[in-house]
């Protein structure tokens, strides 16, 4: 830990790469439960482009019920402390595999949303934005065209504005935070290994990588607390 920590204050430029671990410490709803609706789908099958277009009631509730289980999740000190390493200038971005929107919400300005925003609700047909109430409703756009969060889908190609400014920012940085993430979702498990750097990785299921030079197998909310902690104590030193 003190090696890590002491890496962390001679980085120059930080960034934060985080995935679905991140968010579930929220306790934000696992939609790939027993439970429910979902017992008898495959939620992959319904997080598709193949759905959006053939399976669209199914499509419409599975979305509606994730994004409304986000009224009653808040962002957790881990995604509290990210934001205000940024604030203070020890962080410099985060990319993040999560479509919640929780980063934002806790306060952070430069996040990259590699999957999408799944309260950004718009018309697949004409682009226009609509109201989360429309898309709960099954009503169509003006155009007559359906409905849909703006997450990346099953067959379709990451946001190219985000998946640019993520490559950018890892092209200047010269540490990076994986947190909460298998690292199996691929193409986005790639970028925290495109360019040369430290890396360090919080995960209850870590695992040892010989590119990975700090290993945490914990929580993510409590370890950066723990983390803050000892750069306070470092400061009033």
């Amino acid at each position: 830990m003190n090696e890590f920590v002491d890496a962390l204050r001679a980085s120059a430029y930080l960034l934060a790469f985080t995935g679905a671990g991140m968010d579930t410490e929220s306790n934000l709803p696992d939609f790939r439960g027993a439970g429910g609706l979902w017992k008898k789908h495959d939620p992959r099958n319904l997080a598709s482009t193949e759905a959006l277009h053939n399976n669209y009631e199914l499509f419409q509730e599975f979305y509606s019920q994730r994004i409304q289980n986000l009224s009653s999740v808040s962002p957790h000190r881990g995604h509290e402390i990210l934001a205000r390493w940024e604030q203070e200038g020890l962080l410099k971005g985060i990319i993040t595999q999560n479509v919640s929107g929780l980063h934002v919400q806790a306060g952070s300005k430069n996040v990259m949303e590699l999957h999408g925003n799944i309260r950004h609700i718009y018309c697949e047909n004409c682009g226009v934005d609509h109201e989360g109430e429309d898309f709960f409703a099954g009503v169509r756009c003006s155009c007559g065209g359906l409905l849909r969060p703006g997450v990346t889908l099953f067959g379709e190609s990451l946001p190219q504005e985000a998946f640019h400014q993520a490559m950018e920012e890892l092209s200047k940085a010269d540490m990076i935070l994986i947190l909460g993430t298998s690292l199996e979702v691929f193409p986005a498990a790639r970028l925290p290994f495109m360019y040369p750097m430290k890396r360090a990785y919080v995960d209850l299921e870590a695992y040892a990588d010989g590119r990975i030079e700090h290993v945490f197998k914990e929580k993510i909310g409590p370890f950066l607390e723990t983390v803050d902690r000892s750069l306070e104590e470092y400061l009033k030193e």
